[in-house]
């Protein structure tokens, strides 16, 4: 039983509730004060560095939204695992664990060799990735920001073949891409919080991934949004070490730097 059945089917969960999650824990960042103690970068640099206004990258990404609903919609649909009664049956509890881990074993998997490609296939990299780029120093709202195309093959598609490996159920994917979107925002949010548990539990957080926004650090620490492996595995991993800047926050420095 969950809540919202009876109410709401799990495809159409599936479709928008990561929607809602993205909007309610970016905006949850976006209308937090300064915390300039806390920061990765100044408020200074995010004006000065980034190239984009917030206007535009809020438009880029209700785009890439919209793609992602019809298209998931469109999958759950073909693959409804309903029996002639419309009940879908759900498997256990080890076995959603187990379909969880799988799908974020392939998310990444799929997510770091696009990524890569994106960024050594210069003529992708100048007309389609580069527009993820232009926010040097991210911010929560601009996690989804990309150019359709690549929001089309790297998260739709991402996702999409995540979902069908693993064989999870509309249910279990409602948890999952609201898990996925909001690791995906917080790797995004610019802020090194104290506490905040997908710093404590992932080695690929906040500024694992502020590194691969640095201009000298574009080429390293493709993975996202969960692990790091394929960045250890084929020598794209860019250790970091965090340095208190005399007027309040964070630096994220490559270790190479040092």
């Amino acid at each position: 039983m969950v809540l919202w059945e009876g109410y709401v089917s799990d495809e159409a969960m599936g479709t928008f509730a990561p929607i809602v999650v993205y909007w309610v824990y970016a905006g949850f960042y976006q209308l937090l004060p300064p915390l300039d103690n806390y920061r990765l970068h100044t408020r200074k640099e995010e004006e000065e560095r980034n190239s984009v206004p917030l206007t535009m990258v809020v438009k880029g990404v209700l785009l890439q939204q919209l793609v992602q609903a019809t298209i998931a919609q469109g999958l759950f649909v073909l693959t409804s695992k309903a029996n002639p009664s419309g009940v879908t049956v759900q498997p256990s509890i080890p076995i959603q664990l187990l379909q969880f881990l799988v799908a974020m074993l392939v998310m990444d998997t799929w997510q770091y060799f696009v990524h890569r490609y994106m960024h050594q296939n210069k003529f992708l990299y100048r007309h389609v990735h580069s527009q993820h780029h232009r926010l040097v120093v991210p911010y929560a709202i601009g996690a989804l920001y990309n150019h359709p195309l690549e929001g089309l093959l790297l998260d739709t598609f991402g996702g999409a073949i995540s979902f069908l490996v693993s064989g999870m159920t509309a249910r279990t994917a409602v948890y999952f891409f609201c898990f996925a979107v909001i690791k995906t925002v917080d790797d995004h949010c610019g802020l090194w919080l104290p506490g905040n548990i997908f710093h404590i539990f992932f080695k690929n957080n906040t500024a694992y991934h502020d590194i691969h926004h640095q201009l000298q650090g574009t080429k390293y620490n493709y993975s996202q949004p969960f692990f790091s492996i394929w960045d250890k595995l084929l020598g794209t991993h860019m250790p970091y070490y965090l340095v208190k800047r005399p007027e309040g926050g964070f630096e994220a420095q490559l270790v190479k730097d040092k």
